[in-house]
């Protein structure tokens, strides 16, 4: 059944809402009120016609902390005139689950409807996830999931197929002074009654140091309040040293082990490879900001040595291990540094996957046959028994040839015959080897064409 929804009422301001938090007080109470946001809930898009004519249907809300997934949850649910649940992933077992789920069934079997609201819903396993499929199916629950997470790797598929993934961002520092402003001046929700008074800069400084997070720049805009220095007329003023204080010793957003932890690293290996030192000191110092261990970046420093620099330049990997090391042995902060210089580095130096594309191949090939016999010639033959058998016969000691080369002797097996792996590009070092190997390469096709050299004795 389909119900058209209209604006909800607005919550009535009490006694108890009056010691809540100034960010719960804040919470907007209409779809008009939402700050940023505006591809999904700006007056056309299509989840807003949604909730507006009443075909809510179960989402999946994928976002950073603050940027309103538990309040467009709330809405969803005023604005069809449905209970609203809210269950905690971290908190919430199988059997509290289960109850809910219990009474919305009943609730529908009335005629009434349901919005759950699971936060942090990647937290629940596949045991606990699989229970929301029948009522979801029914129609018993509109399932709203928040997470802060890919649910792509973190939620199951059969969850993942019964609902709607609704991408949420990170909010802009404009679209919180406006959340800030409205809470200076709103007197029934807000500060107003309190007179405080900050400069236009300060408060975008706090606008700036939320780091997308509203909820955080309330929070701020709170503490600094009460802190916030009498004027002589009946209010107050934050002033500069105020608000240094309350934004002391703040971080950034930073998952050590979740998406913004992989969408830094990949951000840092590819500044890395474009050859861009600026962005990859950037991004470096993001992650040591947000608590990365130190060690895991040296490791994939390392690892960028030898797959994006290669032989185009040797020093790299040399000077990578070098950095790691250095770190290892002074610590931090000072130990930072010879990961920013190696970083720094690798960036400006030149690059060659050859080696990396050379690697994957031959890998590839050991891997698709089968266990090819080593060829007699360069079989080792220590006894005589295995002279006998022609072990090591016909092998040719490179260094008594006149070229210093045994251009006409393989060293595949039989069935495979020459192959090409490494194919070096003309930069850095790398160009250099090229140039070898490219007429080594031609002087040996050649001379393989022709007979055997006679056993060298060797």
């Amino acid at each position: 059944m389909v119900r058209r929804s209209k604006a909800p009422t607005p919550e009535l301001f009490t006694p108890a809402t009056a010691s809540m938090p100034l960010a719960e007080r804040m919470r907007p109470r209409s779809l008009d009120e939402i700050v940023g946001q505006q591809r999904l809930v700006a007056p056309g898009q299509a989840l807003r016609r949604a909730v507006e004519s009443g075909h809510l249907h179960s989402m999946i809300l994928w976002g950073p902390p603050g940027c309103g997934k538990t309040t467009l949850a709330r809405l969803l649910a005023r604005y069809a005139d449905a209970e609203f649940h809210a269950l905690s992933a971290v908190l919430s077992g199988l059997p509290q689950v289960r109850g809910v789920l219990a009474d919305a069934a009943a609730r529908f079997a009335s005629g009434g409807r349901t919005v759950l609201f699971v936060d942090e819903v990647h937290r629940f396993n596949k045991t606990q996830q699989d229970a929301f499929l029948p009522h979801i199916e029914r129609g018993d629950i509109v399932f709203v999931g928040a997470t802060t997470e890919n649910p792509s790797f973190e939620l199951n598929s059969a969850l993942l197929s019964r609902c709607r993934v609704h991408v949420l961002d990170a909010l802009a520092a404009d679209d919180i002074l406006v959340a800030l402003e409205r809470a200076l001046h709103d007197a029934e929700r807000g500060i107003a009654q309190l007179h405080v008074s900050i400069a236009s800069p300060l408060l975008r400084q706090i606008a700036l140091a939320a780091d997308g997070d509203v909820r955080r720049a309330l929070t701020f805009l709170e503490i600094a309040s009460e802190l916030a220095e009498p004027d002589g007329a009946g209010g107050a003023h934050i002033s500069e040293a105020t608000l240094a204080q309350v934004l002391a010793d703040r971080s950034r957003r930073f998952d050590k082990g979740g998406e913004q932890f992989y969408d830094q690293i990949s951000a840092l290996h590819k500044c890395v490879r474009s050859s861009n030192p600026d962005a990859a000191l950037y991004w470096l110092l993001r992650m040591l900001d947000g608590g990365c261990d130190p060690a895991y970046l040296a490791r994939r420093l390392t690892r960028m040595a030898v797959e994006d620099i290669g032989l185009a330049d040797p020093r790299a990997l040399e000077m990578a291990i070098a950095a790691w090391q250095a770190f290892d042995r002074i610590g931090s902060p000072e130990g930072e540094l010879a990961l920013a210089q190696v970083t720094l580095y690798l960036a400006c130096t030149a690059k060659s996957n050859a080696g990396y594309v050379a690697f994957n191949a031959a890998r590839a090939e050991v891997c698709a046959g089968g266990s090819a016999a080593v060829p007699l010639h360069l079989r080792n033959a220590p006894t005589q028994l295995l002279k006998s058998l022609d072990y090591g016969k016909g092998y040719q000691y490179d260094p008594d040839l006149p070229e210093g080369v045994a251009l006409d002797q393989t060293g595949f097996p039989d069935e495979l015959g020459e192959r090409v792996y490494y194919r070096p590009l003309a930069r850095g070092i790398e160009a250099k080897l090229k140039e070898k190997l490219d007429a080594l390469r031609a002087r040996r096709t050649q001379a393989q064409r022709q007979p055997p050299h006679k056993d060298s004795g060797k």
